[in-house]
């Protein structure tokens, strides 16, 4: 027992001491700012037909937990699904499993930890809310229970899942972390889009959201006196100039199937983590030592041929940046499993014979998604492999090895988007050329310049998921690529947005050399 708190306490200050923990945190109190609309807002969040809530505490606390169930599930797994991983690049890991801990202690371990860091983000997201309260209510009084009761049976329920998750992941997927990363984006947006209108399906909801607004739907229809469904939206929509009409929502009695349901949720998740355990490496080293213990063939016996200078060849000084250009595209098409390929070939084939009207706002972000463990690491890589001192003293570390990690990301991208390319050029929508010729520097520039801030790959892979999911919601302030109509106005902001991003990246790692 004292292990296992032992791993938990260590490991929770890890995390919420990281670079990383702190910017989600930064971020997840921006988002949850924007829960809750103020009265003269241009956006809405969870509208159903033309109304929207009182702003009692009701409101308020049931409508940020539905937010920050989705939300902080969508950036929590992202946050937390590298626990094993850093254990055993710090070794960490090898030292545990030298201990007495068997293989569920360990993973659960993990999973508390995960938990309680996600839990303490939704618990300071829960004191936003009820100062939002005093900020924009109606003048309606301060009931506390109204948003103890939402946040406790809605999101932590939620977080534990998603803290099991991405335990689970790392045990089945290992070290692929795209695989975690894809199959996670497909999960994810398989659960929030899938319908709910009985109550058995209320029950295998993991997020706890769809039964608060059913319920909500339903006392629209009351004041509306109808019976055919409403129309329901749910996340940031922009634009709504119109004032909203106003209904009162004083908060629900959760069935007992429900209650009973989200105790099974985390029951049954940790069942997971018990039949998961016995697949589990423990950090075992026993497929290196066995390469290591081959004999080299460098060492085996052989004749020895002489070896006469005058005829090797001779080595040449190249101060261009062509070969390095070359190098990092050969190390990111070679990232990961070559298996991987193939998929990105079937969303080249996509953009090829889907019609636009579909491969370009869908397929495309979708596409480039999928690149996002080779994205990732591209300014980042060589303080990860521990390299960065040599790599930083190359001769024109910026001009030359940023410069070409780049253009080698840009050519990537924009290779994956070469059929859309092609027709838009035959459909003479140069428009369109130019749009997506920008968002592919907008997005390689935004990996450079995070992976550099945070000298880490977190933090954009969690942005980047945002992003994607943001763009298949068809945000249009999330469009980078030129998806989505536009005015001229946004596109000087993607420009000057783009410019920015390199700028900021170039700056910092000058003064990253300089120190």
């Amino acid at each position: 027992m004292k292990t296992f708190m032992s791993i938990i306490k260590f490991d929770y200050l890890q995390r919420t001491r990281s670079y990383s923990f702190l910017i989600t945190l930064c971020i997840s109190l921006a988002v949850a700012y924007t829960f809750v609309p103020e009265p003269n807002a241009s956006y809405s969040t969870i509208r159903i037909s033309d109304y929207v809530g009182y702003y009692n505490a009701a409101w308020f606390g049931y409508v940020t937990a539905i937010m920050t169930s989705v939300f902080l599930s969508l950036v929590g797994f992202y946050l937390v699904n590298s626990g094993i991983k850093t254990d055993q690049v710090t070794k960490i890991g090898q030292i545990t499993s030298a201990t007495p801990a068997s293989n569920f202690k360990y993973l659960f371990s993990k999973v508390f930890s995960n938990f309680l860091v996600l839990s303490t983000i939704v618990f300071i997201v829960f004191v936003m809310s009820i100062l939002l309260f005093f900020l924009y209510n109606d003048g309606f009084p301060f009931e506390l229970s109204q948003f103890i009761i939402p946040y406790v049976l809605i999101p932590i329920p939620a977080m534990f899942f998603i803290a099991v998750l991405a335990v689970v992941c790392e045990v089945l997927f290992k070290k692929y972390s795209v695989i975690q990363n894809i199959s996670f984006f497909f999960l994810f947006s398989a659960m929030v889009f899938s319908t709910s209108p009985t109550e058995t399906q209320f029950v295998l909801d993991p997020f706890g959201t769809k039964i608060v607004i059913h319920q909500m739907e339903e006392s629209v229809k009351e004041i509306l006196q109808v019976d055919e469904q409403t129309s329901l939206s749910i996340g940031y929509v922009l634009g709504n100039v119109e004032k909203p009409k106003k209904f009162e929502f004083n908060g629900m009695s959760f069935p007992i199937s429900f209650l009973l349901s989200r105790i099974a949720w985390m029951l049954l998740s940790t069942i997971l983590i018990i039949v998961i355990s016995p697949f589990f490496h423990r950090f075992n080293t026993k497929d290196r030592l066995k390469i290591i213990g081959t004999t080299p063939k460098l060492f085996h016996k052989r004749e020895v041929k002489e070896i006469v200078l005058s005829n090797l060849h001779k080595s040449e000084i190249d101060y261009g940046i062509f070969s390095l250009v070359k190098t990092e595209l050969v190390l990111l098409f070679r990232k990961g499993k070559r298996w991987l390929w193939i998929i990105n070939l079937i969303g080249m084939v996509l953009l090829a014979i889907i019609p636009i009207e579909i491969a370009y706002p869908l397929i495309l972000p979708v596409l480039w998604f999928l690149q996002v463990h080779r994205l990732s690491e591209i300014s980042s890589k060589e303080i990860y492999h521990n390299v960065h001192y040599f790599a930083f003293s190359s001769h024109k570390p910026l001009g030359r090895l940023l410069t070409s990690q780049l253009i080698a990301g840009i050519t990537m991208i924009l290779f994956l988007a070469s059929p859309l390319l092609i027709r838009s050029i035959i459909l003479k929508d140069f428009s369109s050329v130019g749009f997506i010729i920008m968002g592919s520097a907008f997005i390689v520039l935004l990996a450079s310049a995070l992976g550099i801030l945070t000298k880490g790959k977190k933090l954009f892979e969690i942005l980047f998921f945002i992003i994607t999911y943001a763009n298949i919601n068809k945000i249009t302030l999330a469009d980078y690529f030129g998806g989505l109509a536009h005015s001229s106005d946004y596109i000087v902001s993607l420009i000057i947005g783009t410019i920015a991003l390199g700028i900021i990246g170039f700056l910092t790692r000058r003064y990253q050399l300089r120190k």
